[in-house]
């Protein structure tokens, strides 16, 4: 690993704001590494928005660009560091307790987790990352780390016993483009599950939102929990977690990190059983899911949690008299509702001209119905055009609650 001379740490502090792509076509000074200049302004730039809390520490390295955007964001650790918290607490989990990454990367979840255990072993096949790794350890204080540079997928009888495994495969071919299926990620957990198992109590897996979940655990066995993780109604994560222990079926949570921490649960034991609830109207509110929620599914256990009625089978949204203040989604005030003869139309749409426009469930894209209705985008209210259980179609006025 090449590491900065006193005088490209310096140009990378003076030029820490400035636009990396300008700074490429300038001149660097003498003695000045350009390149690895670069690197890390790019590296803490993207680091000062996705990982906040490295940038206040002095001398960390940033890798090449691709792994800065693979790596986790800090608020994503941060809710793995809870998960694992809660996983370990629930056993009876000896105090010499270990954790292994067996993917790490540039370390982002392998630092918030690690020091939840007296030991932690952080694995990785690039060499470059596993010094980048070994800098920046000591940095942020994990003195109890060991790093290991080899390929987990192929060292499999030297892992060692652990309280809980976590792994990030590859999603990318050897062409560079993405993969979604498990069987094609890197390295392929379908081959590895049952040694992880013996030697892990828990396995926690890591994988791209836009992977099916029936079909992954259709793959893998003994998952006891699946996580599907938005940020700011943005889905980022999916999170599995494997057990030593057999496992009758999951519990799905459909996570949502914004201003506060929503989690919806449930069964899909439960959700097969429950009955849909249908309006016959439109109340007082309308609901939107987050999109772990539209991810997961629990349709019917929406209604049945949060006693609100859905306003058709596939239209995804939900309405209701009263405020239910902790729903996992939007939530907004209904102001008016028409569906599409002129009057109608006339009526509701004379004083407006700019909404936020959502389709559910309507045979028309955002683009016609805009142009239709003469809407400009963006402004303070809501129009959803959807489906009733009637088969009519509506369009809803609203304002966020």
């Amino acid at each position: 690993m090449e590491f900065l001379n006193d005088l490209t740490r310096q140009f990378i502090q003076d030029h820490l704001h400035d636009d990396v792509r300008s700074l490429a076509l300038r001149h660097a000074p003498q003695g000045v590494d350009l390149r690895l200049a670069l690197q890390q302004i790019e590296g803490w730039q993207l680091a000062s928005k996705k990982i906040p809390s490295w940038t206040e520490k002095d001398g960390l390295l940033y890798p090449p660009r691709i792994s800065m955007e693979q790596c986790s964001s800090e608020q994503t650790a941060l809710y793995k560091q809870k998960l694992i918290k809660r996983l370990i607490s629930d056993c009876d989990i000896h105090p010499n307790s270990t954790f292994v990454d067996l993917t790490g990367g540039f370390g982002i979840d392998f630092s918030f987790i690690a020091p939840l255990f007296e030991r932690a072993v952080y694995i990785e096949r690039n060499e470059t990352l596993c010094q980048i790794a070994k800098h920046n350890f000591k940095i942020l204080g994990l003195t109890h780390a060991d790093i290991l540079n080899i390929d987990s997928s192929t060292s499999v009888d030297i892992l060692p016993e652990a309280t809980c495994f976590f792994i990030d495969p590859a999603r990318r071919d050897k062409q560079g483009k993405k993969t979604v299926a498990i069987e094609d990620c890197e390295p392929n957990l379908t081959e590895l599950q049952d040694t992880l198992r013996k030697k892990a109590t828990y396995c926690v897996i890591k994988l791209s939102p836009m992977l099916d979940i029936s079909m992954a655990l259709k793959s893998l066995n003994n998952i006891s929990e699946v996580h599907v993780v938005s940020v700011q109604n943005e889905c980022k994560e999916l999170l599995l977690v494997m057990s030593r222990h057999e496992v009758e079926e999951p519990i799905f949570h459909c996570v949502n990190i914004g201003k506060s921490l929503s989690d919806f649960t449930f069964l899909q034991k439960n959700e097969a059983a429950s009955e849909y609830r249908f309006a016959d109207g439109i109340g007082k509110y309308l609901y939107e899911p987050d999109t772990s929620v539209m991810k997961c599914g629990g349709f019917r256990s929406l209604c049945t949690q949060y006693a609100i009625d859905k306003l058709h089978p596939h239209s995804h949204l939900y309405t209701s008299d009263s405020l239910i203040t902790d729903f996992p989604g939007r939530t907004f005030v209904v102001m008016s509702q028409c569906g599409f003869n002129k009057q109608e139309l006339k009526s509701m749409f004379n004083d407006l001209k700019q909404a936020n426009l959502t389709i559910r469930n309507f045979p028309a894209t955002v683009a016609d119905l805009r142009k239709r209705l003469k809407l400009k985008d963006g402004g303070e209210d809501y129009i959803f055009a959807t489906t009733t259980v009637n088969d009519t179609h509506i369009l809803i006025r609203c304002k966020k609650v």
